[in-house]
């Protein structure tokens, strides 16, 4: 236990980032996720608490409260720099636990018949607005071109 005159846990978390000059952005999300963690394990000081600890509360995170990768990232350094940083506990075991990975994101991709589908003239407002649609788009390719689109210039040359 530590003598009352010593500074507060959090209130050193606070001088080591001021220290190591991260940005107030760091400080604040830093000391937000070692509050969640030590209310999450509830207010046990985390020199008491040890790997397994911590990897329920990373998988808290990505479980229960359906967080982002980058998120429990965030997470998960903040608890390394409490650890090393400021209780000065070397733990090669929460460096063993895994980072979260974002999923992989899957193109969409259309079938042949969806291309069709899509491509195919309709008929009333649905089709005024394709035409508008592609009217567009052929003049902003015309004004990316310098005037000299070629499915433009043909319609300019008739027009003569």
């Amino acid at each position: 236990m530590e003598p009352p005159d010593s500074p507060r846990l959090l209130d050193r978390v606070r001088d080591k980032i001021r220290l190591k000059h991260y940005s107030i952005r760091t400080e604040q999300a830093y000391v937000d996720w070692i509050r969640r963690f030590i209310c999450f394990h509830g207010k046990r000081h985390p020199a008491e608490l040890g790997a397994a600890e911590v990897e329920a509360f990373l998988t808290d995170l990505a479980t229960a409260r359906n967080v982002a990768a980058s998120t429990q990232n965030q997470a998960k350094s903040a608890l390394l720099f409490l650890y090393k940083e400021v209780l000065g506990v070397e733990l090669p075991w929460l460096e063993r636990i895994d980072s979260a990975r974002a999923p992989a994101r899957m193109p969409v991709v259309l079938t042949r018949q969806e291309v069709a589908r899509v491509g195919r003239p309709s008929a009333g407002r649905a089709s005024r607005c394709a035409r508008a649609y592609r009217a567009a788009a052929l003049r902003n390719r015309h004004a990316r071109h310098g005037g000299d689109a070629p499915a433009r210039q043909g319609r300019r040359l008739r027009a003569r």
